[in-house]
């Protein structure tokens, strides 16, 4: 049982939806967490985040450690503060960058040393230094330090990085205690392996978390054997706490997750998508440097809530675009990341109505049929 609230108020099948409440306020479920990697959603004012719907975003433990560093956000307030975010926090242990930076680290069963890719200084991460770095950047929800490895991998490999992220497991649960009103997830390691995930969640069950992140996944294995580890993993864990899939991902692999039970997400693409003229919407992809979109009075979506989608044309959005103006960059992460927030809002009130499976096949039919010219 979490020490933080979390309630399933409706269930639609193996769908969920609810709340996971910290005195900064809730999290409702299922819930896009868009990623602040460095203090800032890239493109975005934290006002306007908040207003897309968006109830928590994410810090990241090695960007940060390095740049400002955790003990001086702390000295200025904590990280809700210095990026100006109210609401709840969640940050990524650092597990992420053991593998998207193994070229620049050196991993030994006590932790890993990095060298910076900024300026090639030399920092120590170990599970109680990355619980130790949360602590100072004030998360709400920390994660256990962890080894992510990339797929494919041997059988072997992904067995070795799964045991040793439960022992770093337990060293991060050490080192957290029992801090009121704050929150620390593990994360489930095993690969492609459908039995080694079945052993590392009943490891990190028995060890006692306050919810479980299913990790190790959207790292280059295709979209069927994602679904297929959530379908050994997610019933391996418990009911009363939430289960989070990080670092994904498409529309359409958050709306199979949360069929399969997942309640958090969180993911680069929505932002990352729209710095590079891409939107997403209820039409599907539009890509704004296609030529077809210089005449185009038409907004992105009309009947949007997000002024970026509804009030600006296709043709002007295709201009700062081929310009390579910092607005059309804005305009469409704005539009993206409201556009993830509104699947999200529409998948919560479909399960509590039954009607989650109804929902998931119109959205992605709109998706599909696209429209005139897009």
């Amino acid at each position: 049982m979490s020490a933080i609230p979390f309630t399933v108020s409706a269930t639609d099948g193996a769908a969920r939806t609810g709340a996971l409440v910290f005195p900064r306020g809730a999290i409702r479920t299922p819930a896009f967490m868009p990623v602040g990697t460095a203090a800032t959603v890239k493109a975005m004012y934290a006002d306007q985040v908040r207003d897309t719907g968006a109830d928590v975003v994410l810090g990241n433990v090695y960007h940060l450690m390095l740049r400002p560093g955790a003990e001086r956000v702390a000295a200025l307030g904590g990280l809700h503060k210095f990026m100006g975010w109210s609401g709840p926090i969640l940050t990524d242990s650092g597990g992420f960058q053991v593998m998207s930076l193994s070229a620049l680290r050196k991993l030994d069963p006590d932790g890993v040393t990095f060298r910076s890719h900024i300026d090639g200084s030399q920092h120590r991460l170990t599970p109680e230094r990355s619980i130790e770095i949360q602590r100072l950047l004030g998360a709400d929800v920390s994660m256990q330090f962890d080894e992510c490895v990339r797929l494919p991998a041997t059988p072997e490999e992904v067995e070795r990085a799964m045991r040793l992220s439960i022992a770093w497991g337990e060293r991060s649960k050490a080192a957290f205690g029992t801090p009121e009103g704050r929150a620390l997830f593990g994360i489930v390691q095993g690969g492609d392996v459908g039995e080694l995930r079945k052993q590392s969640a009943r490891a990190l069950v028995e060890i006692g978390f306050d919810g479980y992140a299913i990790g190790g996944l959207a790292v280059g294995e295709p979209q069927a054997t994602m679904l297929a580890m959530l379908e050994e993993t997610t019933p391996e864990l418990p009911t009363d706490c939430p289960r989070y899939l990080m670092g994904v991902g498409s529309p359409d692999d958050l709306l199979k997750s949360v069929a399969r039970g997942v309640d958090m997400f969180d993911c680069v693409m929505p932002t990352r998508a729209g710095r590079h003229g891409l939107a997403y919407t209820r039409f599907g992809r539009i890509n704004l440097k296609n030529a077809r979109h210089a005449d185009d009075p038409r907004p992105l979506d009309p009947e949007s809530d997000c002024p970026a989608a509804r009030d600006y044309s296709r043709a002007y959005l295709h201009h700062l675009v081929k310009a390579g103006e910092i607005l059309g960059m804005m305009l469409l992460t704005w539009a993206n990341v409201a556009y993830y927030q509104s699947l999200m809002a529409g998948a919560r009130g479909a399960i509590a109505e039954g009607r989650f499976a109804d929902y998931a096949a119109e959205t992605s039919k709109g998706w599909a049929d696209g429209d005139a010219g897009s």
